[in-house]
């Protein structure tokens, strides 16, 4: 007599229908133990992780180098308001140089040239050679007034007039008690104060040290009301 297979009383044996073959069975899936899981989840956690870690590090040093660089320009700004000379003025825009009036006609009023040794640079258009030369308008002690080419006679050096007579004796080696027409390319010093001869006749600026030809050439002043005029030069 076979064997007959002991019934699993978990498992229903199939009903046999006539006519009808026997089904066969599906295995059960049998669910696999946490062992056999591959750790797919914490190595996606793992990635995502590093991903941050750097998202966060490349946000820190963005912020560093914004914040190193507005530190930067913050200290060179102030080393640079540290070192500037304070004024006690409001710095800007870079002032225009000063238009100078031109001659011949109207280059002063008295106002401006009101007190002795007060002068006034202006531009002169010789009418004879069509040359423009620097030129300055001196009020003398008693009131006169002296015009004269700064240009040196001769020359391409331009002279000034020194009133500081600490800086006559330090840049031109020599002491005078009022201020004098000095020539900073050879160190001549003319005295407005007095006259001498020029081929046009007497005019001020005795030469009183320097190797100097002649006086400066002088301008022809007037005045007119309240305004000082250039005339002509000799």
């Amino acid at each position: 007599m076979p064997d007959k297979k002991k019934a699993d009383p978990f498992r229903p044996s199939q009903p046999e229908i006539p006519g009808v073959a026997p089904r066969a069975l599906v295995p059960e899936t049998v669910p696999a133990s946490p062992a056999e899981i591959p750790e797919v989840i914490p190595q996606r956690k793992n990635s995502q992780l590093i991903i941050a870690s750097v998202a966060a590090a490349l946000v820190v040093g963005a912020a560093f180098a914004w914040w190193t660089h507005i530190s930067s320009s913050r200290n060179s700004l102030r080393d640079a308001a540290a070192s500037a000379p304070d004024s006690g003025e409001v710095t800007g825009a870079a002032q225009p140089a000063a238009v100078l009036a031109n001659g011949p006609g109207e280059i002063a009023t008295t106002e401006e040239l009101s007190k002795p040794w007060s002068s006034k640079q202006f531009v002169y258009r010789n009418a004879l050679t069509g040359v423009s030369v620097p030129a300055l308008v001196v009020r003398l002690p008693g009131g006169k007034y002296w015009g004269f080419s700064l240009r040196e006679p001769y020359g391409k050096c331009d002279m000034e007039l020194v009133t500081d007579l600490q800086k006559l004796q330090s840049d031109y080696k020599f002491r005078a008690a009022h201020p004098m027409v000095g020539d900073p390319c050879d160190r001549s010093v003319f005295d407005l104060t007095r006259y001498t001869t020029a081929p046009g006749g007497l005019v001020r600026g005795e030469i009183e040290q320097g190797p100097a030809i002649r006086p400066p050439v002088a301008i022809e002043i007037s005045t007119r009301g309240d305004k000082v005029l250039a005339e002509r030069m000799e």
